[in-house]
């Protein structure tokens, strides 16, 4: 009972969960997202709180196979960033066990399968939520994956590949018998996409199939969300993945309803605007400037999401090129002046 804390509704909520060595606490993931959850993004998240794991962006085994300079750079793993878990996606089990090594030399505290991507051009190579279609393969990779390393691996997939192939809970029992020691459920089918919502039902009908930790993702939007996926599914960890972007403070206020049954006061604006040129600095140190500011034009406007003045930021930083335009740009939000007419991001 020790790892275990009392909810407002008397219900009981995990504190932590385990896989094998390495303790989540709080129960509370930042999702793996393509081009958002770089080793920038991931210190963010860090240092303001919340996160029990950290989870780099989806990562190529076949680029890194191929030596691309740039994949090897996604790692980005920094001591501030523990646990992380390195996120891998391919089909080919010799270039996922290899890509597997690789990760546990740059400091993975974990290794993370993609099946859950539904976009095109990592479904037509085999890879992601067309995993899942295969069951087979998806399990021979995953063997190979913990064959290669000492780590344990995850695996994050989707409720299935559409509404005729409903096979989750099967394929997650598959994948605990090959030494998976744990899964997150994005509770939707491949063919959704983001659309439509999430069906928490199927996050405890996995839980439900295996003994290994099961963690909850899809419509987690506020703090209350992430507390009633926990009650209404016996999840034991919750994933945050979208609704973080601009807004990494979410994974904080989690934690503390689940922990204090208390909602903390939002970020200030100060701090979001604050917040936002640290991600854009931070990237720069390690990417470099030119780069960082393309990469971060569509996402630092995020932060200003309910801010007056906020489509004119968005204007700006769209032309933006320089860690001075973007200052400037964030100028415009100042005297920080927030109403119900304000411009969403």
């Amino acid at each position: 009972m020790d790892n275990l804390i009392v909810d407002r509704s008397n219900r009981l909520a995990p504190a932590s969960y385990k896989l094998c060595g390495v303790t989540i606490s709080p129960p509370v993931v930042l999702a793996p997202m393509a081009d958002i959850t770089n080793g920038s993004f991931r210190r963010i998240a860090r240092k303001i709180g919340g996160a029990g794991l950290v989870v780099t962006e989806l990562i190529s085994t076949a680029a890194l196979h191929f030596g691309s300079k740039r994949t090897h750079e996604m790692f980005d793993i920094t001591d501030d960033q523990h646990p992380v878990a390195v996120q891998l996606f391919g089909s080919d089990a010799h270039h996922m066990a290899e890509a597997a090594r690789i990760a546990a030399a740059a400091g993975a505290d974990i290794i993370d399968i993609n099946m859950g991507c539904w976009v095109p051009k990592v479904c037509k190579t085999g890879a992601g939520a067309a995993m899942m279609r295969d069951e087979d393969t998806a399990c021979r990779v995953t063997e190979a994956i913990v064959k290669a390393v000492p780590l344990p691996v995850t695996v994050k997939m989707r409720a299935g590949w559409d509404y005729g192939h409903f096979a989750t809970a099967g394929l997650a029992v598959r994948l605990q018998n090959v030494g998976v020691m744990g899964i997150a459920l994005h509770a939707r089918y491949a063919v959704q996409g983001h659309t439509g919502s999430a069906d928490w039902r199927l996050i405890a009908a996995i839980k439900d199939a295996v003994t290994i930790p099961v963690v909850g993702n899809g419509d987690i939007k506020c703090a209350n969300d992430g507390l009633r996926m926990f009650q209404e599914t016996g999840c034991d960890g919750v994933m945050v993945g979208r609704a973080a972007i601009g807004n990494p403070w979410l994974l904080r206020e989690i934690a503390a309803l689940l922990t204090t049954g208390v909602v903390p006061p939002p970020p200030t604006p100060q701090q979001r605007v604050q917040t936002a040129l640290e991600h854009l600095e931070d990237l720069a140190a390690t990417i470099g400037e030119p780069r960082a500011v393309r990469h971060l034009r569509g996402q630092l406007p995020h932060y200003a999401r309910g801010l007056r003045n906020a489509a004119r930021l968005r204007e700006l930083m769209h032309s933006a090129e320089t860690l001075g335009d973007a200052a400037v740009a964030f100028k415009v939000l100042e005297p920080f002046a927030t109403d119900e007419a304000a411009d969403e991001a």
